[in-house]
């Protein structure tokens, strides 16, 4: 069964390597650059990429780089006599950072409709998150929460605060591979639901709904779906523009240390 990633961004520069020439950006590419660099840079630059001061890789103008090239060069090598390091990135890592600052372009808070520009407060975030804004019943942070949707306690390492607030505003917008909810019906007529870890042409793994992990062979089902929806209501209506920045401000600090 072949899934089909949506579009999230628009993104402006075709990007070339030698291994890869001729192929343009894909959606994947800036996932992956995505979960690299907040893992790796963002506890320097920040989520959004302007934490440094005067510098904003958001903004899609670099001083010391005019092409592509010249930045996975920067980002493989830093910058001598700065705090920037040499970072060991393979030519493919490399690309997709590129390739995922390009994105912030039209990602960051602000930008295009992107996000509403607020600053989040991430204390009355996690209050919300908490209490009106009941996520815990269907998602995890830490040892508490439901299994119904993805576990958050690591979600500041897999999107940025702009993408978080864009989910909260629209939940079928950007719905990963990984986390998208799968119902399966054995042949027994037993429904079982819970979200997608992983599948092949014989196998599907995922999370129960229930916190179990199933390994359900495709042979012994009556039929299965991975849904192309999300069951995650939209905030839109539910909570402010203020409160929103204030989810996302609280969940972007979320790098799988319970609090």
């Amino acid at each position: 069964m072949k899934l089909i990633l949506p579009v999230v961004f628009l993104v402006l520069v075709a990007f070339a390597l030698p291994a890869q020439e001729g192929h343009g950006v894909t959606t994947a590419d800036i996932q992956r650059g995505g979960q690299i660099f907040l893992t790796s840079c963002a506890t320097c630059h920040g989520p959004n990429g302007d934490l440094v001061s005067g510098v904003n890789l958001a903004s899609n103008r670099f001083r010391r780089a005019q092409t592509d090239s010249d930045l996975m060069d920067l980002v493989k090598k830093g910058i001598p006599s700065t705090p920037m390091p040499p970072g060991n990135y393979s030519d493919e890592q490399a690309f997709a950072i590129v390739a995922y600052l390009r994105s912030l372009a039209n990602a960051r808070p602000g930008a295009n409709g992107a996000g509403s520009g607020l600053a989040g407060d991430p204390a009355r975030g996690k209050s919300i998150v908490e209490g009106k804004g009941q996520c815990g019943s269907c998602h995890r942070i830490g040892n508490t929460g439901g299994f119904a949707g993805p576990d958050l306690t690591a979600i500041g390492t897999a999107r940025s605060r702009a993408s978080l607030e864009a989910k909260l505003l629209d939940p079928n917008a950007d719905i990963r591979e990984s986390n998208r909810p799968v119902r399966a019906v054995a042949k027994d007529g037993k429904v079982i639901v819970g979200t997608l870890l992983n599948y092949d042409n014989y196998s599907i793994q995922m999370l129960g709904s229930d916190g179990k992990l199933r390994a359900l062979q495709i042979d012994k089902l009556k039929e299965y779906e991975v849904m192309k929806t999300s069951p995650m209501p939209s905030y839109k209506d539910k909570l402010s523009a203020q409160e929103i920045a204030d989810v996302a401000g609280y969940l972007s600090t979320l790098r799988g240390q319970t609090q």
